[in-house]
């Protein structure tokens, strides 16, 4: 376990292709596609930052330029509505920079996950840090925590590793991590086994692992020694099993709402769903 309990830096892996996007996604990063008026990966990073986190760390990969783009000053585009009603709309983009560092590398192979974590080890050092996956995009409608800080003070708490969960349908275990273990708090569960996309009926229960974490670093050495899947490639839930093994591992169920983004329902739902309910 890490002596040090604040959380000041969060990597967001984005260098996957988004293959289900496209053509869409042909040249545009997935994480860059719009809930109405807003891209994915910014709602991703304003949820880190009201979590209290300032350092923003993307492991990302060719083609992905325009998430680094965003998160800069556009002089062109900023001197053209200057003074005008349009310059309202870059208010929200505006606070994240001045508020925010922003740190990238390049993973040059997508090896699951875990390696995409791995990638991010020199931004992150020896401290405890969040991990947030775009494409799950969770509700903050301001009257209960938003989910990275639910589990911002779960790990203060019991400083431990700490992932998010929500209740699946059992027929959908297939397309999720699984955990199964102990509540101890209302909530809280402490792992005792987690399995990677299980069958319905090998599933331990329907308690599904969504994209929100905050990892001690000592999982980076549990990733090093954890070998790749049967599709070559290195999954987080893999080394959080062998971690909760060794050490405290706690899942948190989620209070809030998510959407899927990842997949076209998913994202046609969140979109219309923000559309309706001014959530932009």
């Amino acid at each position: 376990m890490s002596d040090n309990t604040s959380v000041r830096k969060c990597l967001f892996p984005v260098a996957g292709y988004g293959t289900r996007f496209l053509p869409a996604t042909k040249a545009m990063p997935k994480e860059m596609l719009p809930i109405v008026n807003k891209p994915l990966i910014q709602y991703g990073v304003e949820e880190a930052l009201s979590a209290g986190i300032t350092q923003m760390g993307f492991i990302t990969g060719r083609g992905k330029r325009a998430i680094a783009d965003h998160f800069d000053t556009s002089y062109e585009l900023e001197s053209e509505i200057s003074g005008t009603s349009k310059e309202k709309h870059l208010e929200p983009i505006r606070t994240v920079i001045d508020k925010c560092d922003f740190m990238f590398m390049r993973q040059r192979e997508m090896l699951g996950l875990g390696h995409a974590v791995l990638t991010g080890e020199p931004m992150v050092g020896n401290e405890p840090f969040a991990v947030v996956l775009a494409d799950d995009l969770c509700l903050n409608d301001g009257e209960i925590p938003n989910a990275l800080q639910q589990l911002v003070e779960i790990h203060q708490k019991y400083n431990c590793s700490v992932v998010m969960i929500q209740e699946v349908p059992k027929s959908d275990t297939a397309s999720y991590g699984i955990i199964s273990g102990e509540e101890i708090e209302q909530g809280v569960y402490q792992i005792d086994d987690m399995v990677e996309k299980p069958q319905p009926e090998d599933a331990p229960s329907n308690l599904a692992i969504i994209g929100r974490y905050v990892l001690t670093p000592n999982i980076f050495d549990y990733i090093r020694q954890t070998k790749p899947g049967a599709n070559g490639e290195v999954q987080i839930t893999d080394a959080l099993k062998v971690l909760a093994e060794d050490e405290m591992v706690l899942a948190v169920k989620l209070k809030s709402r998510r959407f899927d983004c990842g997949s076209i329902d998913g994202f046609v739902e969140a979109t219309n769903y923000y559309y309706q309910h001014q959530h932009y």
